[in-house]
């Protein structure tokens, strides 16, 4: 007699279908109950696991996010300051072979003012003095003079490097014409020579010759150096140590033109021959803002790498803690018909469940703190869509991990051990 498996058994017994699906195990459906169920039973515990998880994905959605927003402020800044300076000077090499470098002209600064896109320009030259040392006047009772850098600029390199004065007045077209015996202070050689005020036209004397200062720098851009020096005017350097002509012109462009000008100032100093000439220009802005938001982007990943690991952990422990709690359930489980992988995936997807929930909680507390921070701080907040919106999966995944050994242990217990221990 042959038996069909599709109709019910006419003593009132589960089908051969029906007996299949008790012996495959619960639904997905029954399954996300039942773990949902267990993750619930105890709330307390469910919000200090979930804890862990959320400040590692808040840790790692908001480190990523400031970094990236971050990034973005110093490459503008970048943009502001060094990426509008471009910087002129003869070619030690030469421009051709056996060709001697060329000497920039005087009314160098004149010839580049004309290119369109160019907001300032000025020449700026380091002083040979020998071994004439520097010193103020309350030194030449028997006090040891400094061996200050000496340096000569014209007018317009004040402008060029945005020179911010802390006190006096800079030195001008004027004083550079008529020779004057005036200097400009950097802040640290003020420091040093103890100068902090001009008021009372206080001088300094280099070798032996006395000269007026007249002004004290605060701060200047690009050109670090003038911040220990004695900055005096060319034609008084040109008489007092024969300055020939300038080192370098420093230039400052509007925003964006630098890579121009630093094309077209060689051919308006020396159109006969501008390849003589050295220049100096930043490198492009997309290169530049790449590597600041790589590096920034690396240091701050593995800060919240790290951050999620501890949150990895601390679901690890918590989940084999209820393992060891739970033992008579599983037991009971074991007992009734559940097979070691049903008792697994349970606890496994609680695991997910509760790294899904931390790592949704924690994307939105990165995101909100990457806006608060850059709220308070005036900057225009930047975060990759692709972060937010992959944390909470991230999440899971972290949970998914830290489960699999708690997994395993609770599906290693054997049904009478656990009953045993009730």
């Amino acid at each position: 007699m042959v038996t069909q498996a599709g109709p019910p058994d006419p003593t009132g017994g589960p089908s051969t279908s029906r007996r299949r699906r008790l012996r495959s195990g619960p639904a997905v459906r029954d399954l996300l109950d039942e773990a949902l169920a267990g993750v619930a039973a105890r709330p307390t515990r469910l919000i200090l696991t979930t804890l862990g998880t959320v400040l590692g994905v808040a840790a790692l959605v908001g480190t990523v996010g400031l970094g990236q927003t971050a990034a973005g402020q110093i490459t503008q800044r970048f943009d502001l300051a060094a990426a509008t300076r471009v910087v002129v000077q003869p070619d030690d090499k030469g421009g051709q072979e056996g060709e001697a470098a060329t000497q920039l002209p005087w009314d160098a600064p004149e010839r580049i003012e004309r290119l369109n896109g160019v907001e300032a320009a000025g020449t700026v030259s380091n002083l040979e003095v020998g071994d004439d040392l520097v010193q103020n006047v309350t030194g030449l009772d028997g006090g040891a003079g400094k061996a200050l850098q000496v340096m000569a600029g014209s007018a317009g390199l004040w402008d060029a490097v945005r020179a911010v004065l802390r006190t006096g007045r800079l030195f001008d077209a004027g004083h550079d014409q008529r020779a004057d015996k005036v200097v400009v202070l950097g802040k640290h050689a003020a420091e040093r020579l103890g100068i902090n005020r001009v008021d009372s036209q206080p001088a300094v004397f280099i070798g032996d010759e006395p000269y007026t200062v007249i002004g004290i720098l605060d701060s200047v851009s690009g050109r670090a150096e003038l911040n220990d020096a004695v900055i005096m005017p060319n034609g008084t350097a040109r008489d007092a140590y024969d300055l020939e002509s300038p080192d370098a012109v420093e230039i400052r462009t509007a925003v964006g033109a630098a890579q121009l000008i630093a094309q077209q100032a060689p051919i308006a100093i020396e159109p006969n021959n501008p390849s003589t000439l050295r220049v100096d220009a930043p490198p492009k802005q997309g290169a530049v803002r790449k590597g600041v938001e790589s590096d920034l982007n690396a240091l701050f990943l593995l800060l919240g790498a790290v951050a999620l690991l501890v949150g990895g952990l601390g679901i690890a422990n918590v989940t084999l803690l209820s393992v060891l709690e739970r033992v008579s359930e599983i037991g009971l489980r074991r007992a009734l018909g559940a097979a070691r992988r049903h008792i697994a995936v349970q606890f496994l997807v609680e695991s997910v469940i509760v790294g899904f929930l931390g790592g949704l909680l924690g994307t939105a507390v990165g995101v909100i703190l990457t806006v608060s921070v850059s709220w308070i701080r005036d900057w225009t907040p930047i975060l990759d869509s692709r972060l937010a919106f992959g944390s909470p999966l991230l999440g899971a995944f972290i949970g998914l991990v830290a489960g699999t050994y708690p997994a395993w242990k609770a599906s290693a217990i054997q049904p009478i051990t656990a009953l045993r221990g009730t």
